[in-house]
């Protein structure tokens, strides 16, 4: 496919990078905005821009926010001594939609995953273990997804955590075994966080 300009090219180039987006879907959504006003797309490129510049990750549940402390963290209702253990931020937001729990989050930033190359130390593993040895909180929920990586990576926790004198729960299997959390239903999900479970080894 020849492009006649190499602005439209770069354009093209850049917005395939994005997941999901062949060159022909490039191509059309480069197409659009080309006949955006001037203003539009100044709106546009600084809402880009600010994703980079102004979003922080809260320093203590690891959530993305526009402070320091998000939120969830420095709303006084929340119940600190509960921390709901999820892999990334679309699992926060797809329990908040819920409206199910009170607690407070911790965001792991992904799971084990040896396959892809990802390790404990490259998630907020250590946070997690520093801010329950600190705090001692009545419980923590493994809300991971309930796959291969989810289930490694709540054994790994639960290894790192049972020293400590907190009840370590699961979500219940409401929700479907391989399915992502962010995916699921709010029901399905508010009924697993609803009926969760002690988290046990073997």
């Amino acid at each position: 496919m020849q492009i006649p300009s190499k602005h439209l090219e770069n354009a093209v180039n850049q917005l395939g990078s994005l997941p999901g987006i062949g060159r022909r879907t490039a191509l059309r959504l480069a197409l659009f905005l080309l006949k955006k006003s001037e203003a539009e797309i100044v709106d546009f490129t600084e809402a880009i821009r600010n994703l980079k510049t102004d979003i922080h990750f809260c320093s203590s549940c690891h959530n993305i926010s526009d402070d320091i402390i998000c939120s969830i963290c420095s709303n006084d209702s929340r119940d600190n001594s509960t921390i709901c253990v999820v892999e990334d931020i679309r699992d926060v937001m797809a329990i908040e939609s819920t409206n199910a729990f009170k607690g407070v989050y911790h965001v792991l930033g992904g799971l084990i995953s040896p396959m892809d190359g990802i390790g404990p130390t490259q998630l907020t593993i250590a946070s997690l273990v520093n801010k329950a040895e600190e705090r001692t909180p009545k419980e923590i929920i493994f809300a991971l997804s309930p796959t291969m990586e989810g289930d490694t990576t709540n054994f790994y926790l639960f290894k790192k955590l049972q020293h400590l004198p907190v009840l370590i729960t699961t979500l219940s299997r409401g929700v479907s075994v391989g399915t992502e959390l962010q995916y699921t239903d709010e029901l399905s999900l508010s009924r697993s966080l609803e009926q969760r479970r002690e988290f046990k080894v073997g």
